[in-house]
């Protein structure tokens, strides 16, 4: 696997010292391992589909170059509409009658939400789920649950930190998703801010029902604010840059980074519009000539012109995806020939500066058994009307 020449010693260190049970497993035997997945193909957040399509193919790439240690891996994705009740079900079929290793990428603050409780009662690996929720780095309490993405609340702090330093006179109003993901950004945003937080004049709520958040910006417009965060996913993202920019709120724009993509809501939002925007980045954007001669990027065009070449090239969905499929295919192949759920937890809770090839440059996955959160570095860069640019340093937005 090319992946491999990408990791430092961890992967074969731990390949070593695991132990050789064959693969008894439930979700894997000597030809095969089961690999669950919940998405919301359709509903509110259908524009995160990209990702579990670039999983999908990814895996096929896997499996045609010999899969995972001998073992092909067999993808099962079912679609929860970015309803919690419905990835309950889903997440009851996957693992009770898919009979499936694991949980990868389940997509979704509240969904996952909803289905991590299950998960560890049943002592199933919920790895690398695609949310930066905080609440999903518990190992103490929820030792079979584990994030991958920087968590929203070190996102948010590094966004306070660069406003506490570079725009400390400002007047800030919160656009947020009413659940964990949006109040975590918030919450992060303002702990960053430290004892400026007081700027913070404005915040307006939505649920994901909604149809439109055009009445939360006008009112907070209305507010005076020369400082718009946006804490909402992909569909209401897209709309809140779109409809500031039509009522004239000339503010200084911020946008989340699980909603950052130039192809899925800057396009939608319209360029003009999201010209100016700032955001966080810890995968380099494929839009950016910098890495034109980089390997991971050439290597990245060929695997999507082969495996999935109807994809949108301009989306960071399909770098995310593709990346957190080699996050998982280094575990899985750290695992050896230990196969067991527990073995895949222990891999997956003891990484050390292990990186892959679109990380940023000195960005690397740490965990422990107490540290369930592989990235917290980032690096802001702002939109200038065709790509994002990268500005400043690394920042560490670490917790702790």
């Amino acid at each position: 696997m090319k992946v491999r020449k990408y990791l430092n010693s961890w992967a074969s260190a731990a390949a070593i010292a695991s132990v050789a049970f064959g693969a008894a497993s439930l979700g894997a035997n000597a030809a095969e391992i089961k690999i669950g997945n919940i998405a919301p193909y359709s509903g509110p957040a259908s524009a995160y589909s990209t990702i579990t399509k670039t999983i999908d193919a990814y895996f096929k790439k896997v499996n045609e170059e010999g899969g995972i240690n001998g073992n092909t891996i067999k993808y099962i994705s079912y679609d929860d509409g970015y309803s919690p009740p419905k990835a309950v079900e889903q997440a009851r079929k996957l693992v009770e009658s898919d009979e499936v290793l694991m949980i990868f990428q389940s997509l979704g603050t509240p969904s996952n939400s909803a289905i991590r409780k299950y998960m560890n009662l049943k002592k199933v690996p919920q790895l690398f789920v695609a949310t930066g929720a905080t609440m999903f780095g518990d190992a103490e309490n929820f030792p079979w649950t584990m994030g991958w993405q920087p968590n929203y609340l070190s996102e948010g702090i590094i966004y306070g930190r660069y406003i506490a330093s570079e725009l400390s006179d400002s007047k800030i109003a919160i656009l947020y998703q009413n659940d964990d993901f949006g109040k975590d950004l918030m919450g992060g945003l303002k702990k960053g801010l430290g004892d400026k937080a007081s700027a913070v004049i404005a915040e307006e709520s939505y649920e994901v029902a909604e149809p439109t958040v055009d009445s939360q910006i006008v009112k907070l417009k209305a507010s005076g604010a020369d400082v718009f965060f946006i804490f909402g996913t992909p569909k209401f993202a897209a709309q809140a840059i779109k409809k500031s920019s039509e009522i004239g709120w000339d503010a200084t724009s911020f946008v989340a980074n699980v909603s950052n993509s130039v192809g899925a809501v800057l396009k939608p939002a319209g360029f003009d519009a999201s010209t100016g925007l700032i955001s966080t980045a810890y995968l380099k954007d494929m839009a950016d000539p910098q890495w034109a001669d980089d390997q991971g990027k050439k290597d990245w065009e060929a695997f999507m012109d082969k495996y999935y070449p109807d994809g949108d090239k301009t989306s960071s969905f399909t770098s995310y995806g593709y990346s957190v499929s080699q996050s998982l295919v280094a575990v899985l192949e750290a695992a050896g020939d230990d196969l067991s759920r527990e073995n895949i937890m222990k891999q997956a809770a003891s990484m050390k500066d292990v990186t892959i090839p679109l990380f940023l440059p000195g960005m690397s996955m740490n965990t422990s058994e107490t540290d369930f959160y592989p990235i917290e570095q980032m690096q802001l860069m702002r939109f200038n009307g065709e790509r994002w640019e990268l500005f400043g340093d690394i920042i560490d937005g670490s917790t702790n």
